[in-house]
Parts: structure tokens; sequence; C-alpha cells
């Protein structure tokens, strides 16, 4: 059984009545719903009764520092068998690392703690590292961000590394490390026997200068699956330092996140290669980089490429235009991997839309979301987009927000929403204006076919 409730406010007598349910609950998701330090008492006793709570999410509650201690209590009573607990913006301070230490230390069912956006500071998470340290502790995603971590924590967290083999995820990003402290971490990672599977490191203070040591991890890691190095000013000299590691035969990268890296074209020759050579890479995160046209139309050559595998693209806020939607809608005729494609907030135009529906419209391509938010476009493509939704069953969410469609194009959308072949699941449209007969229209299309989202 499960109990999933967000934003609501909770009465006393709410509150009571969710209680007797949670007793038997098997997952527990309360947040955003105001509860308190006293709410933590009774969570604290359903912890110790109901053995088959293995899920705790209480996330953007003031629970304070005395909430903690009041649910850690129920956490290390033996017949606790909670497994995920999240903590996420709760207003803790570094005084609940001592009682989560002691929870690390005894519970050896835990093994995911969410402590991110949490004033925890350095010396907090010193103390959790104590607690990971335990044999006891069989902790396997460990997530930090917003901590308030300085470069001082990384000895900390190397020893627990170094001790702690089951730890599959650690998420530092969004704290002040900073390259000389990215560098003793990734020193720690290769040396470590720990087998990480992802690592978050999203503005944390990188450069170019601590990107070989990154490499180095990935090329002496086959078990990290997952980077994210977003927000921080790596360029171009520092991306080609960091494709000799994910070109490098151990390296097994799945999801690769860049955004916002301050890449030119200049890097897309390296990024090519290596979606068009990286057989397991199936998601890249390009976003808000200005990679233009000639770094789309390299990046589209790799996409034909048949060794590449590539199922996620995200070049949204990329500076393109419709000079690259040729090499676009060329890119999806041809590669049948590609599933996800988000490309808004480029300035695609009409002209190149309809360039990209030819690609969309072909046998091969088998996109399933597409995102074409604030990219220019006008009720003038709507015609060739709505013809894409009514023959590509494949295709079950489309983002069109921020676009002057008005009535005349959001009417062709509809038709194509009403069309038996049309599979569409969820329809974005944000921020775009439609009298209110448009208005009605939408809200009969949604319940006559109750299985489609419009979203606004």
């Amino acid at each position: 059984m499960e109990l999933d409730i967000q934003c609501e406010e909770m009465s006393p007598s709410r509150w009571a009545e969710l209680l007797s349910t949670m007793k038997s609950c098997k997952t527990i998701r309360l947040d955003d719903c105001n509860l308190s330090s006293s709410n933590c008492k009774d969570l604290s006793s359903i912890i110790n009764t109901n053995p088959s709570l293995t899920e705790l999410k209480l996330n953007n509650n003031e629970l304070g520092d005395a909430g903690i201690e009041y649910l850690c209590k129920g956490l290390l009573m033996p017949s606790c068998s909670l497994q995920k607990l999240w903590l996420q913006n709760c207003n803790l301070t570094s005084a609940s690392c001592e009682t989560l230490r002691s929870v690390l230390s005894a519970q050896p069912s835990l093994t995911e703690l969410h402590v991110g956006d949490n004033k925890l500071g350095t010396a907090g998470v010193k103390v959790l590292c104590q607690g990971m340290m335990n044999p006891n502790c069989k902790l396997q995603k460990l997530q930090l961000e917003y901590c308030e971590l300085t470069a001082d924590i990384v000895e900390a967290l190397n020893a627990a590394l170094q001790s702690k083999p089951t730890l599959k995820e650690l998420s530092l990003s969004n704290n002040t490390l900073g390259d000389t402290a990215v560098k003793q971490l990734c020193r720690g990672l290769v040396e470590a026997s720990c087998n990480l599977e992802l690592l978050h490191l999203e503005n944390c203070g990188i450069t170019s200068d601590s990107c070989r040591e990154i490499s180095t991890v990935l090329s002496n890691k086959s078990s990290l699956l997952d980077l994210s190095v977003g927000d921080n000013k790596i360029g171009d000299s520092g991306l080609a330092l960091l494709c000799q590691g994910l070109m490098h035969p151990n390296c097994k990268i799945q999801k690769l996140w860049l955004w916002d890296c301050d890449l030119t074209s200049a890097s897309c020759k390296d990024l090519s290669r290596l979606i068009s050579t990286k057989e397991t890479l199936t998601e890249i995160s390009l976003i808000d980089n200005n990679l233009r046209d000639s770094g789309m139309e390299m990046l589209c050559q790799a996409l034909k490429d048949p060794r590449s595998k590539l199922q996620e693209l995200w070049v949204r806020e990329c500076g393109l235009t419709t000079a690259c939607c040729k090499a676009v809608s060329s890119a999806l005729s041809v590669n049948k991997n590609l599933k996800v494609l988000h490309i808004g907030e480029n300035k695609l135009g009409d002209a190149g839309v309809e360039l990209m529906c030819e690609g969309l419209l072909h046998p091969n391509c088998n996109i399933q979301s597409l995102w074409l938010g604030n990219c220019d476009i006008t009720a003038a493509c709507c015609a060739s987009l709505a013809t894409v939704m009514a023959t590509k069953q494949c295709l079950t969410e489309l983002d069109l927000s921020y676009n002057s469609l008005e009535d005349e194009g959001i009417r062709k959308i509809c038709e194509a929403l009403r069309n038996p072949s049309c599979n569409l699941q969820q329809l974005i449209l944000y921020d775009i204006f439609w009298s209110s007969e448009v208005d009605d229209e939408l809200r009969a299309l949604e319940e006559s076919k109750p299985e489609v989202k419009i979203i606004s």
C-alpha cells in the first residue's frame, strides 16, 4: 500500500485519519505538507510499529533538528525496515548529523539517504561520513546537494568511499568545492574500492583545470554510468580532456550532462565522435551551450552513424536556427534509436519545423517526446505538426509552449488530437494565448480523451 500526498495542509483531524492508514503502508510520501517536529513523534511510532514501511519521503517540511531527533528514535528500533529516507529542504543543520550518524551506524536496512537543501555544512557531513564508515552501514545512495559544503569535506568523503564499496550514487552538486577539491576527490575515487555508478558535480566551481582528473576516473571506473558536470566553466579545452576518458574502452557511460559548460561548436567534433562510437551512451544534455548551427550539423552527422545508440538529446538554448533543421531532419529519418529531442528555445521558425517534420514522418523515426517551446513558430507550421501527431503513434509527448500559435494553430493541433490514430498523452502549451471558444474546445477534448493531459 502506498500513501502519496503533496502540498496539503494537515489539520489535526486529517493527520489522525492518515496515521491509521500509515500503519500498513509500504511507502509514505508527504512532501510540502507543512509538517513540523510534532508530526515526527507520530511518524517515529509508525516506523517502529510498521515493519513493511520501506520508503519515507518528507521533503520541503519544517521538521528541524528536533523533528529528526524524534524520527531517528523510530529509525534506531530493531523493528525498523526503512530503506529510503528523503529529508530534502527540511530546515536541518549540522546538529541533525550526529543523530543521523547513529542511524547509519546501526541500521543496515537503510540504503538511500537524501538530505540536500539543508545547511548541514562541512562539519555536519564529516559526522555523516563517520557513520558511513561503520561496517553496519550499507548505504547505496547519498544526496548532498546544496548542503553548504566546502573543499574541506573531501578528505572525509574519500575515507568513506574507501570503506564503502556498496555506495553506488553520490551527488555533491551546488556546493563550493572548486578544482583542488574535485581533483582530490577524483584521486580518491580512482584509488578506492568504490563502485560508483552515478556522480553529480553540477555547479561545483569546476573549470578545465580538474577535467584531466575527472577523465582519469572515467577511464578507470567502468562502473560509472551517469556523470553530470553541468553549470561548470569547463569550456572546449576541458571537454576535450573529458572526452579522452569518455572514449576509453573501460568507460561505459550511459548518461552525460554537460549543460551550461561554456562549450562552443569547437567541442562538437569531439562530441560527435563520442555520440557515433560510444555505444553505451544513451543520453546527453548540452543545454545552454553556444553550439550554433555548425555544431548541431556535426552532431546530426554522428546521429546517422549506425553505431550511435543515443536515445535522448537535449540541445535547448544552443543558438540554433532554421539553417540546421535540414540536418536535424536527415538525422531523424535515419536514426531509429532517438526517442527524446529537446530542441526548444532556439530560433527554428516555421520553415525549420516544417523541415523537421519531414524527418519526423519518416518510417525510421521513433521519437516519443519532442520539445519545441519558444522556437519562434506560428500557426503556419501547425498543419505539418498535426500530420506528425496523427501519423506517428510513437509520439506521446509534445511541448509547443511560448509560441504564437493563436486560435488557428491550436485548432489544427486539436484536430490532430481528435484523430483516433493520434497517441499523444501529454501536450504542453504554456503561455499561449487563445480565445474562450478554443479553451472550450480544449476542455471538451480532455473530457472526450481522458488519456490526454493538456498542460497550460
